[in-house]
């Protein structure tokens, strides 16, 4: 007993004890253990301090890491070669090269494990120019760098050339043959989005492992590539290979990403042949695949599948179905999840909070947020910028003000959050001062979503000074060039009739897409240029694109507001038959638009029975507006008798219904319409528009006398010199003029 108890407090005892939790990971117990050591009264020795100066590099304990080493000095452990490796670990971990390079200096006998170790300090600090003198130095004094001396230097290149270099070097030592630095290599060719040469070195390496075919097909699938991931399957059966996890977790990413769901579906049958189904990381991985391909049912059978199911799985349904629109979906499995008493997730929590935003559920986003602080959980910046967004979206302002001014650490996200909810919701001041402070009291920088926000306020408000302003910020702040945001540009100053702006931001567009054509040509078809805008539809199509739903409601729009009756049923009829483009709503209401300010109501009524599957009271309302307008009592009757079993909920169809029946001198029915509309609460608000000069707004009302008989002159006045100008439908429609246009007007 007494010899037993001597081992069991010895040294060595201590020391095995110490290494093997090292080896484990387990430092936090390397510090207890060697506290435990020192109380016993028993002395370090050189096997001891390794593992202790690894801990403190791990748990970033630099303090103590200086005193271990001052143990080292007081013990004359410095000239061990493992104790002076781990001081110089120790040292570059915390950045202090100088400290590093004197302890390397400092040893008089330097073998290949002390070279590795500073030559790794410098290539992690990405100092690859050191690191390579260091080689050569020590190619000098006749030692011969070993494998992982190679790997050290791998770890810290970030350029392709550098890369090259190394690849060089190991041939020149016969690394070849090392299947680790191959690895290594082929990882960091990938990684260098230089993949063909990764799979150059792949194919003439002598021996493969696992890691080999992970890390290439890892790389083709990083670029999208399932032919490549497919050959190099196939090769791996004809080797007597099997996938693995990691195989089949990259496969699966592709076919998500390419909404490949067959391929997607071979992999699932071989996941299972292979018995790696119960993998739960590879049944998250086909959750997200079946979502990402539009199959929900199959991702609601796999997750089904899961007897455990872990937080990670959930929050991967529940986002995947929001990705789908299927916001209401997301919320029932949100509520499964909480039910199963699982742990919750930002994930999981942003998910779901941008669930109740897409439904535009001010309570339902309310609870969650009340469940989520009953629960005790903390919030972190993810997840506060989804209840700043939910509430902003469900007009609920104040709410995600005061979220935004309690949290801790704002990111980008947040004051994008911010200030876009105050900017869609026609709120451009505040929106301008949330944006001035986080230009000057935060060092947050200006980005493309910001931008645009505030881009999209201008376009609402006609804010052309504004947006001006907005445009210069993009160009001093250096911005890279984005589509996003020149689109915003071209969108901006159409809306607020500076169509030569739009038009030169739009030239200035380095990758037009499909979004940034369609905005340049609602712009000028808008604005009465309907000529142009079907010329840059015609340069559209002769550029080789090819047009989706954006453009041709942009066209159809263009040829609606500028009389262009026949072009825009040709161009309407040309949809299905030369694009296979399938008319929607909306393309379907611009038909009827058309054709009710051609005054050809009955056509157009008659294409509303035609093309409509259900029944749609905008468009009613506008046939109807057509019908009183041209004195189309008999289609004017029936639209009125359709439109009272819709059961409207908008007050202005109650008003177009009281003038209906007013002029068709049905009394009774008019009183009907008005008295509806009081019982369900509805008051129709007066039509409006703007006129902004030298910063100054001032809103003019319909019918509203309040404004000097100065400024009633000069509005006829406009109104003639718009008649002159051929702006018929810009005095018609007085609620569509923007502040933009009518200033312009006067300042000509």
């Amino acid at each position: 007993m007494i010899r037993r108890s001597s081992v069991l407090n010895s040294t060595k005892y201590f020391n095995s004890h110490i290494n093997h939790l090292s080896s484990h990971g387990d430092h936090k117990q390397v510090l207890s253990t060697f506290s435990s050591m020192l109380a016993n009264k028993l002395l370090p020795d050189t096997f001891t301090f390794p593992s202790l100066l690894k801990a403190c590099t791990s748990l970033q304990l630099l303090s103590f890491g200086l005193s271990i080493h001052q143990k080292v000095l007081v013990n004359g452990f410095s000239s061990d070669s493992y104790i002076s490796s781990s001081l110089v670990n120790l040292y570059a971990k915390f950045g202090l090269l100088g400290h590093a390079r004197k302890v390397f200096d400092e040893m008089r006998d330097r073998d290949v494990v002390h070279w590795t170790a500073m030559i790794g300090c410098y290539s992690r600090a990405g100092i690859f120019g050191e690191a390579c003198s260091l080689v050569k130095e020590m190619r000098f004094q006749g030692i011969k760098p070993s494998p992982v001396t190679f790997l050290e230097m791998l770890s810290g290149i970030s350029e392709i050339t550098q890369l090259q270099c190394l690849h060089a070097f190991a041939l020149v030592y016969g690394f070849e043959c090392d299947i680790a630095v191959m690895n290594s290599m082929l990882n960091l060719y990938c990684k260098c989005d230089r993949v063909g040469d990764a799979k150059e070195l792949f194919d003439q390496m002598e021996q493969r492992d696992m890691v080999s075919w992970n890390t290439m097909i890892s790389g083709f699938a990083f670029v999208a590539n399932m032919s490549e991931i497919l050959k190099l399957l196939y090769r791996m059966r004809d080797d007597g290979l099997r996938p693995d996890q990691q195989t089949f977790g990259a496969s699966l990413s592709v076919s998500g990403t390419m909404c490949d769901l067959e391929m997607g579906r071979m992999l699932h049958c071989q996941i299972v042949g292979t018995g790696f189904d119960g993998d739960m990381h590879l049944r998250t991985a086909l959750i997200t695949m079946y979502l990402k391909c539009g199959e929900e049912e199959a991702s609601y059978r796999v997750l089904e599948t899961i007897p455990d199911k872990d937080v990670v799985c959930w929050t991967v349904m529940i986002s995947g179905l929001m990705r789908l629109g299927r916001a209401e979906k997301a919320l029932i499995v949100f509520s499964e999840m909480l039910h199963s008493g699982s742990d919750l997730s930002s994930e999981a929590i942003a998910s779901v909070v941008a669930s109740c935003a897409q439904l535009g559920s001010f309570d339902l986003g309310a609870s969650v947020h009340g469940y989520v602080l009953r629960q005790g959980y903390t919030l972190d910046t993810p997840a506060l910028n989804s209840f700043i967004t939910m509430y902003a979206k469900c007009g609920h302002l104040d709410k995600s003000l005061i979220l935004f001014e309690r949290m801790n650490e704002r990111d980008l996200v947040s004051w994008n959050a911010i200030i876009s909810g105050h900017a869609q919701h026609g709120d451009l001041c505040k929106a301008l001062l949330l944006f001035e402070e986080m230009k000057f009291k935060t060092v947050q920088q200006v980005d493309s979503l910001t931008v645009v926000s505030l881009l999209q306020a201008c376009s609402s408000a006609g804010a052309l000074p504004v947006g001006r302003m907005i445009h210069c910020i993009v160009i001093r702040s250096f911005i890279r060039p984005c589509t996003l945001v020149d689109t915003a540009l071209v969108d901006m100053y159409s809306k607020c009739g500076y169509l030569e702006a739009a038009q030169r931001c739009f030239n200035s567009i380095t990758w037009k897409d499909v979004v940034s054509w369609g905005t340049l040509i609602a712009g000028y078809g808008f604005h009465g240029k309907g000529d142009i805008a079907l010329e840059i539809y015609s340069e559209f199509l002769h550029f080789g694109m090819k047009p989706n739903h954006v453009i041709f409601l942009a066209v159809l729009s263009s040829c609606s507001h500028n009389g262009m009756v026949q072009q825009g049923l040709k161009i309407f009829s040309s949809m299905v038959r030369d694009f296979g483009v399938e008319p929607n709503h909306e393309h379907l209401a611009c038909v009827v638009d058309l054709l009710c300010r051609a005054k050809r109501v009955e056509d157009a009524f008659k294409f509303y029975k035609e093309n409509f599957t259900r029944p749609s009271i905008d468009v009613l309302g506008i046939i109807l507006d057509a019908s009183h307008a041209n004195g189309k009592t008999e289609v004017e009757d029936i639209i009125c008798r359709d439109m009272i079993e819709l059961k409207p909920v908008d007050a202005g169809h109650y008003v177009r219904l009281g003038h209906s029946f007013a002029a068709m001198k049905r009394w009774d029915d008019v009183s009907e319409s008005w008295n509806q509309m009081r019982s369900l609460g509805l008051k129709k608000l007066p039509g409006w528009s703007k006129i902004e000069i030298n910063g100054k707004t001032t809103t003019f009302f319909m019918n509203h006398t309040s404004h000097s008989d100065e400024t009633v002159s000069l509005l006829k006045l406009l109104s003639r010199e718009m008649m002159q100008f051929g702006s018929k439908n810009l005095c018609d429609h007085s609620n569509n003029v923007t502040m933009a246009q009518v200033s312009n007007i006067i300042i000509t």
